[in-house]
């Protein structure tokens, strides 16, 4: 009987959790001072993760095979879209009506450093907004890889290719 009684207390209980009170983001609430939901971390915190994240931005990577493979393969999914795949900035987008993004070819961009990429990557610049939540940072030094790497290729002359390499070229339409 005891165990019964205590039963019945214990799960008297349950059923309130599924009637609290909540408010959706961006509605107003009379709980917090600022009538806001949505509250910014208090000064200091740091997300989970975030210095781990922030270390990996902190020296370059080796340049190697797997690294040029992984900022090909992120760079086709993030940024072909509106920078092109040849970084030229002729994506898709701008057959749409948006705005071109600058070619990686230009003198500025050549001789821009590695962090100002990243920075780009991570905040976003002019019309391209941050793609800091959609790209890991060890995936944005392989995408800056990749970027040197177009700079590289089309700055390249055709007639300094090994044979092989030129005639193949030529043959493509």
């Amino acid at each position: 009987m005891r165990w019964l009684m205590v039963l019945l207390v214990l799960l008297s209980g349950c059923d309130q959790m599924a009637k609290q009170p909540r408010a959706d983001a961006q509605e107003s609430s009379l709980f917090f001072p600022d009538g806001k939901v949505n509250q910014a971390p208090p000064l200091g915190t740091v997300a989970r993760g975030e210095l781990a994240w922030d270390a990996q931005l902190a020296e370059r990577p080796a340049l190697t095979a797997e690294l040029l493979s992984r900022g090909e393969e992120r760079y086709r999914i993030n940024c072909v879209p509106c920078h092109g795949v040849a970084g030229d900035g002729l994506g898709t987008v701008v057959n749409r009506g948006f705005p071109r993004p600058p070619d990686f070819v230009e003198p500025r961009l050549v001789q821009a450093a590695d962090r100002y990429f990243l920075e780009v990557i991570a905040e976003g610049y002019g019309v391209m907004y941050s793609y800091a939540a959609r790209v890991r940072p060890a995936d944005r030094w392989a995408i800056v890889a990749h970027i040197r790497s177009l700079q590289l290729a089309r700055a390249a002359e055709v007639a300094k290719l090994p044979e092989a390499d030129r005639r193949a070229l030529e043959a493509l339409p």
